[in-house]
């Protein structure tokens, strides 16, 4: 088979893919004002995140929440953001330009919602005949009338529109819906057959994974609380403490919750707390904190003695973990607004029995739980991450006391935040030692004695752990 036959193989499957994506949906009928709400929230959702927020603002703006429009419309609006990468290939074969960021906004907005429509749903002939010349005259008052000329004529173009590949990992982009330098990645690391599966798993919605707070409530007393409410937790045979259970779930107005008897946390996350293992009357320091969920539960491994200094920059995730801490009646917690790099200038050095580092990272393994993020991910950002992981761990270093450990945690996939950051780490830092962590996941192939969770493999987010002491 040439290379030609091939890519036209690679089409022809990709295709099968798509179609097979749009049989399988009902017809497709919004109104016109309905296309505009969608293309303004689509807007939105660049400019302000977290993608619920926008959507509810601008909802809330056209008076539609509640509504069935707005269950109509949440129902694309999620589709579009989840194939926000493929929407802007598609874009930016179709105009011919680089990088569709350096369209007008609201044009790239309207293609965004355009392609997903037209590629991935079916739409009836009226929703069709609006999306093209009730979208174009929008865009034309809103922006200039050559925008919207021009978004008429991008429009025809896109009916004809059919995808192709130039390899397995852009073939596999539409398949799963996750960047092909990602794929490629996952499959280098894993072997193509289990990256498969990891794939499959970041599209799976996930369950609601809460931990109990020990110090006001048990695992047996939530679990009761829960079925009570119709719900079918399921216990944690990794983490004991941990509920899972399937969503959507009012936080709001659960007495539980807002009782402090639990507290939103995924299943590998709350494993953290329990490998570092602080105990009773330690000094603890839990670097880039908020929203708490480790904090809260070193806290309550601590059996609410003792002290723990947490440092995070993020305001409003601050408020967050404040809230939180106040419900679960935590007391032992100092919070610094802070660069966490600064901590050993504040604190002083070797004053730390205990040190959580759960590194600012790309996130990869929450992809299930945050399905937009897959498309804000970047590979050629990813050494300023990695450069702000390791003056982190240097910071972190500093504050353990001889015969403390520190404990390096990512939600990431990707070895150069892992692995390799250790690896470095270790090279630099021969006062430290690796200490092997046995279960609950599996030890990483890539660094004895660190372990890695793998949605694939354990039905929960990723997760990369090591475990380092200081020698005495």
């Amino acid at each position: 088979m040439t290379a030609e036959q091939r890519l036209d193989e690679l089409a022809q499957q990709v295709w099968e893919v798509v179609e097979a994506e749009r049989a399988g949906k009902p017809k497709l009928s919004i109104p016109a004002r309905g296309l505009r709400i969608l293309v303004e929230t689509v807007k939105a959702a660049e400019e302000f995140k977290p993608s619920q927020h926008a959507k509810r603002v601008v909802f809330k703006r056209h008076g539609i929440l509640g509504t069935g429009l707005d269950r109509l419309l949440t129902s694309v609006f999620y589709d579009t953001m989840k194939r926000m990468g493929l929407l802007d290939r598609v874009a930016r074969e179709l105009t011919g330009v680089e990088s569709p960021l350096i369209l007008d906004p609201w044009l790239r907005a309207a293609l965004r919602v355009a392609a997903d429509i037209v590629l991935f749903h079916r739409p009836d002939k009226a929703t069709l005949n609006a999306l093209k010349w009730g979208i174009a005259d929008y865009l034309s008052a809103i922006t200039h009338p050559y925008v919207g000329m021009y978004y008429w004529r991008v429009f025809d173009k896109l009916l004809d529109y059919r995808p192709r590949p130039r390899s397995i990992e852009e073939a596999l982009e539409w398949r799963y819906l996750l960047p092909a330098w990602f794929i490629q990645r996952m499959r280098r690391l894993l072997g193509p057959e289990e990256a498969e599966e990891l794939f499959k798993a970041l599209n799976k919605k996930p369950l609601i994974s809460v931990r109990v707070n020990t110090l006001k409530a048990s695992v047996e007393e939530v679990v009761k609380a829960l079925r009570r409410e119709g719900k079918k937790p399921v216990v944690s045979k990794r983490v004991p403490v941990v509920v899972k259970f399937q969503g959507p779930y009012d936080f709001d107005n659960s007495p539980l919750y807002r009782g402090g008897k639990m507290v939103i946390q995924e299943e590998a996350s709350a494993a953290a707390s329990l490998i570092l293992a602080p105990e009773p009357g330690m000094t603890v320091v839990d670097l880039a904190a908020a929203p708490g969920g480790k904090t809260s539960h070193m806290a309550e491994l601590m059996k609410n003695r003792g002290r723990i200094y947490a440092f995070d920059i993020d305001e409003k995730r601050i408020e967050r973990m404040r809230m939180i801490l106040r419900r679960m009646g935590i007391t032992i917690v100092k919070i610094f607004k802070m660069d966490a790099r600064r901590a050993p200038r504040v604190l002083g050095e070797e004053v730390a029995d205990r040190v959580m580092l759960d590194a600012p990272c790309t996130s990869t393994g929450t992809i299930a739980k945050n399905p937009e993020l897959r498309w804000r991910i970047r590979e050629d950002g990813l050494d300023e991450i990695v450069k702000l992981q390791r003056e982190m761990l240097e910071a972190a270093a500093r504050l353990v006391k001889p015969g403390g450990r520190l404990l390096y945690t990512t939600c990431s996939l990707l070895p150069e935040e892992n692995e390799e950051n250790i690896k470095w780490f270790l090279e630099r830092h021969p006062e430290f030692r690796l200490v092997p962590i046995r279960g609950p996941y599996d030890e990483s192939p890539l660094l004895p004695g660190t372990m890695r969770a793998w949605p694939h493999r354990h039905d929960t987010i990723g997760f990369f752990y090591a475990l380092l002491e200081k020698r005495g």
